[in-house]
């Protein structure tokens, strides 16, 4: 593959040593971002209602109508990525929600909210691929995890914000400010992109491999840069190419079905319906006025954050099934305690705060388990020319099963009644722990390049190291390090 000529100015990197952080930093931020603007809906929802006179299936389509954006976005995520780059995706992604929150905070009414939402959900969708993949691709193996996963404490950072903000703005009922806030943050965090370069495997994905090797050695300073960027140049050429097909044929046939399966998983379980409509859930719990019900799920997502800290401090040492397994196991246990809850009838004493710390329970086990490992497989499942189409595909999944719980959620409370709806998600919780553990491998401590061996070998690790260099020093021998069964 030879190397193409720059055209472009060349961004000025950081020292040896903070590369990484200041990568992995300005993906947080925009994990942020993203929380905030998920979550800010929780408390706006409850007083748009009103001022717009909305039924509950408007309040539905405002939930659902941003994740149908999140989708398209997720879907063209992978190929901008691509095209134009991980970095300056994510400045189209900062600019946009900068945009598009400020729009949604002046809409003058329901159908210009929808309208754009959808494009906000769009820009949420693209940087869902993106921002991973960034932080993914400029981490050393031995940290990659922890880096990744610290995404999804800066979504929770984000949601935790909204839900304290929505408290402190409930009193005047000022939803244009819950939701146009986010604004200020989104146009900030360009400033370090424009500093940042790419990563080194997009670079060498468009043959720029001289970048990719300086790139290479001040993000990670303890590997051979010419060894590593050699070993991703081997492993594109062995790839046909990066289209969805592509999935479809072996040896990577197995991982899309993992992927897939796991993104569906991750939301199907009903974890945005306690983001979404935690006012509406507390106040069915028996918990009245907006001080309780805007409140108590700031004291849920601390919890949550608390959860995410230590997904990140374990991760990449006991390895990524203990934790995803143990977060899932935990959601089916707080899910049979709220359908226990719900069915005995009018909630009140004890049993409502039994129902309160089971949703505090489960909302950080899936912020333990679910939120902190689908960052990290929909960005090492697949070798770099499928990687960003894998995450593409994954996190589609994710969104469609996220639609179906944003728009129907509501209606099954009214309908069904919320017993019946926690005994469902119930059982779809424990059909993704069944799914979890016999599908999801252990890629702690793996190089990118050498997963690919993993899905190779029809979901076994090989019995030998795979070719290419290994990381020494400080960082570790990644390729020695054992896997748990798959």
């Amino acid at each position: 593959m030879s190397t193409a000529p720059l055209s472009a100015p060349r961004p000025s990197l950081p020292t040896p040593r903070r590369a990484g952080r200041w990568f992995a930093l300005t993906g947080a931020v925009v994990g942020v971002i993203y929380g905030y603007d998920t979550g800010s809906i929780s408390g706006a929802l409850v007083f748009l209602s009103k001022d717009f006179g909305l039924t509950e299936t408007e309040k539905g389509l405002v939930n659902s109508i941003l994740v149908l954006g999140s989708i398209l976005g997720a879907l063209i995520g992978g190929k901008l990525a691509d095209a134009l780059g991980r970095r300056i995706t994510m400045l189209i992604v900062a600019g946009s929600y900068a945009v598009f929150v400020a729009l949604s905070a002046v809409a003058p009414n329901i159908e210009v909210l929808d309208a754009v939402r959808f494009l906000l959900g769009a820009a949420i969708g693209i940087s869902i691929v993106a921002a991973p993949l960034y932080v993914a691709e400029s981490t050393p193996a031995r940290i990659r995890g922890a880096s990744v996963a610290s995404y999804q404490v800066a979504t929770v950072v984000g949601v935790v914000l909204t839900y304290f903000v929505n408290w402190g703005l409930s009193g005047g009922g000022h939803w244009r400010w819950m939701l146009g806030l986010s604004a200020i943050p989104a146009a900030l965090v360009a400033i370090p992109l424009l500093r940042l370069p790419d990563t080194p495997r997009w670079y060498v994905l468009k043959g720029r491999t001289e970048r990719a090797v300086e790139v290479m050695a001040m993000t990670d300073p303890d590997v051979d840069p010419q060894a590593e960027v050699a070993a991703v140049r081997a492993a594109l050429a062995e790839e046909s190419g990066g289209s969805v097909r592509s999935l479809l044929r072996k040896p990577y046939a197995r991982a899309a079905f993992f992927v897939v399966g796991l993104g569906f998983f991750c939301q199907i379980t009903g974890i945005n319906a306690v983001t979404y409509y935690s006012p509406q859930i507390f106040e069915e719990m028996g918990f009245t006025g907006n001080g309780q019900n805007f409140l108590l799920p700031s004291f849920v997502e601390l919890a949550s954050l608390a959860a995410s800290v230590l997904a990140i401090l374990i991760i990449d040492r006991l390895g990524r099934r203990v934790v995803l397994l143990s977060g899932i196991g935990t959601m089916v246990a707080m899910l049979a305690v709220l359908t226990a809850v719900f069915s005995a009838g009018k909630l009140q004493g004890a049993t409502t705060w039994v129902g309160f710390v089971a949703i505090l329970l489960f909302t950080a086990a899936f912020n333990f388990g679910f939120g902190s490992l689908i960052w990290v497989y929909a960005s090492e499942a697949f070798p770099a020319q499928l990687r960003s189409t894998g995450a593409s595909v994954m996190l589609t999944a994710d969104l469609v099963a996220n639609l179906l719980i944003a728009q129907f959620f509501p209606s099954l409370m009214a309908r069904a009644g919320a017993a019946a709806t926690f005994a469902g998600l119930g059982v779809l919780a424990l059909a993704a722990l069944l799914f979890a553990a016999f599908t999801a491998p252990e890629t702690k401590g793996r190089h990118l390049e050498e997963i690919q061996g993993y899905w190779r070998n029809g979901g076994r690790w090989p019995t030998a190291a795979p070719p290419g260099p290994v990381s020494a020093g400080p960082l570790g021998d990644s390729a020695a390090s054992p896997a748990a069964p798959s």
